[in-house]
């Protein structure tokens, strides 16, 4: 599972759709209905939240909005609460990773899209996050400790 910090603008079309079923199984996974991915790391930073469903709920819709722009049709009668939900502090750290970790998919999944990537240092975060200075977040689990100890 990977709940991308990173607006969803980046993401070619398979990483976007994937993006979307993920979070959909984090909203179950956060509503209570599936005794799978229930300790998973990704979900801890919607957890530490006053409304993690309501959280969720945001992200999808952000995803959503962008799957719409691209003229796809994403089921929102899926996303299951409403309501606002405050940003949550995302580090600089975590943003570049998860920058580096798309980008090396990309450049063998869609390389004009990474070619077109190529001139931004820092990039937009999803619209849940507000990105704050600090290192790689320590929920994550993917060879980040090389990344940790370089900043």
């Amino acid at each position: 599972m990977r709940l991308w910090s990173l607006h969803p603008q980046y993401l070619d079309s398979k990483g976007l759709v994937a993006l979307w079923r993920e979070a959909l199984l984090a909203q179950a996974v956060l509503s209570g209905l599936t005794r799978g991915y229930t300790h998973h790391p990704q979900l801890e930073r919607f957890r530490e939240q006053p409304d993690p469903r309501t959280t969720i709920a945001a992200y999808l819709r952000d995803v959503a909005r962008e799957a719409g722009r691209r003229g796809y049709r994403f089921d929102e009668t899926k996303i299951t609460a409403d309501g606002d939900a405050g940003q949550i502090a995302l580090s600089s750290g975590q943003l570049h990773y998860e920058w580096q970790h798309l980008l090396s998919k990309l450049i063998v999944r869609d390389p004009r899209r990474h070619a077109s990537y190529d001139k931004i240092e820092t990039p937009v975060p999803h619209p849940l996050f507000a990105v704050v200075s600090g290192p790689v977040a320590p929920w994550e689990r993917n060879d980040s400790q090389a990344v940790r100890s370089s900043r």
